[in-house]
């Protein structure tokens, strides 16, 4: 079995529902992750937008996820710890959990969401933001899969 991420919010590439958008009430969607190489004792996710006029901009960052977790929720809290023991990171917003697609008006831009199966946890409040993530992730990635939703905003 193959590492996978799923959604039952949306399919694989179709829009992105309203309500986990800053056009709706900016909550998370659900998402559930299974296939997971041997030896892997944690997850971490982050949710992106290449498409952005920056250049790629994080909405979500979630890491140490416990190895028996396999699932988040529809409305995650927007708090730094979790009850799982999972630490969510700041976003390019500035903020600290979710925040949806928000494109500028009249574009249609393509959001990944990225779980990573990680040999190893990263250190506690090490993560900041997007490049920070990617760069504890050297060396411990043991599988990754990822999952597309597209969302227009009209102007």
């Amino acid at each position: 079995m193959s590492f996978t991420i799923t959604s039952t919010a949306f399919e694989h590439g179709a829009d992105i529902p309203k309500i986990h958008t800053c056009d709706g009430d900016d909550v998370s969607p659900p998402l559930t992750w299974e296939g997971e190489p041997p030896g892997t004792l944690t997850f971490a996710l982050i949710m992106e937008d290449p498409d952005a006029p920056g250049g790629t901009f994080t909405h979500w960052i979630v890491y140490n996820l416990p190895k028996d977790c396999h699932e988040l929720e529809k409305i995650i809290p927007i708090q730094k710890h979790l009850d799982n023991k999972a630490t969510q990171a700041k976003n390019d917003f500035g903020k600290t959990g979710y925040r949806g697609p928000c494109p500028p008006g009249g574009s249609e831009h393509r959001y990944f969401f990225r779980i990573f199966a990680l040999k190893k946890k990263f250190p506690p409040e090490s993560i900041k933001n997007g490049q920070e993530f990617y760069e504890a992730l050297n060396g411990l990635i043991l599988d990754k899969a990822e999952y597309m939703g597209k969302y227009y905003r009209k102007t």
